[in-house]
């Protein structure tokens, strides 16, 4: 089978094509045809071999994935050979034709759905849904503002706030991000940078600040995050690139908060909660993938350059060969 491997930490170039002999499972696993793989940011971060986590090489990257079972092991009971699964975690990477999965990290794929836009679900939507919904604990009604909205997990996180009953703002850095953003039914879209972004938010939540934050680049925005929450208000940090400097009396005078989520770092028992939750909201059409640039296996490298990229939009997602 083909599978893109990494033999050296480092930069895109490290991705390589190779042949490999075909995967083997045993009574408790199930293998998969993988027919699209998602690229994350952080597929990028545990390339360079500086990332929390860090495999043995070579490896083969990626945590996502959708496609097919071919088999099902003798102990397996909720997945069967022949479903439509996406993959929320791989025993073995998933930028491969085929990988061993264990069942806890299998679930069924909406039938509407392609296997490009269950290649999206994995990470962004179990941390957006982590961010908003566990951690963040949004309510019906209050502002929310995403920060960072055009990206897949944004994009999530945006359709999840909306479903909850939020009045939700996102950002987006370019014009064609602004307007994705928009064709979702958010209250209201800003640029990222300036004054004028800042008034906004003031001016559509009538000075009283947004309840719930979801920042993609902490290491950029938290500081000036602080000052936009309201009394009580949470900002919940998904995504950072380096420290950032903050001013404590900003948390200290709206009695607000700031926490982390981490997707390695999920429980399984809520990993399990979230997807059962976003399969009830992929079932009332709240919830649904938006797939941005496509690339083929061969191109994985051109795929880690792009999702680092300013203005990527939707999910990166490489499509496999069958």
């Amino acid at each position: 089978m083909k599978a893109v491997r990494v033999h050296a930490f480092g930069g895109p170039e490290q991705l390589v094509l190779d042949e490999l002999d075909e995967p083997r499972i045993r009574p408790s696993e199930l293998l998969i045809q993988i027919r699209a793989a998602g690229v994350n940011p952080v597929d990028t971060y545990v390339r360079t071999g500086t990332h929390f986590v860090k495999p043995s090489l070579p490896y083969i990257p990626g945590f996502d994935g959708a496609g097919i079972v071919l088999d099902a092991g003798a102990d397996v009971q909720r997945i069967s050979a022949g479903d439509r699964v996406y993959v929320v975690g791989a025993m073995h990477g998933t930028y491969a034709q085929r990988v061993i999965c264990a069942p806890e990290h299998v679930y069924r794929l909406p039938d509407s759905f392609t296997f490009a836009q269950g290649a999206a679900i994995g990470i962004p939507y179990t941390t957006a849904y982590r961010a908003v919904a566990q951690i963040g604990r949004v309510r019906s009604g209050e502002w929310v503002l995403v920060h960072g909205a055009s990206g897949a997990v944004g994009l999530a996180a945006v359709q999840i706030a909306r479903a909850a009953g939020a009045l939700v703002i996102g950002t987006a850095s370019t014009p064609s991000g602004q307007q994705l953003i928009a064709s979702q039914g958010v209250d209201a879209v800003f640029e990222h940078e300036g004054p004028a972004f800042e008034e906004g938010v003031r001016d559509v939540t009538e000075g009283r600040g947004v309840g719930l934050i979801v920042e993609m680049l902490a290491n950029q925005n938290l500081g000036r995050d602080l000052s936009l929450l309201a009394r009580n208000g949470r900002v919940v940090v998904v995504g950072s690139r380096g420290p950032v400097e903050i001013n404590p009396r900003e948390l200290m005078t709206r009695e607000a908060a700031a926490h982390g989520v981490f997707f390695f770092g999920i429980p399984p028992d809520e990993l399990r909660a979230i997807q059962e939750n976003l399969a009830q909201a992929f079932a009332a059409g709240s919830a649904r993938p938006i797939v941005g640039n496509e690339f083929c296996l061969a191109d994985a490298a051109r795929a880690h350059e792009h999702v680092l990229s300013a203005g990527t939009h939707g999910k990166v997602v490489l499509s496999l060969p069958t």
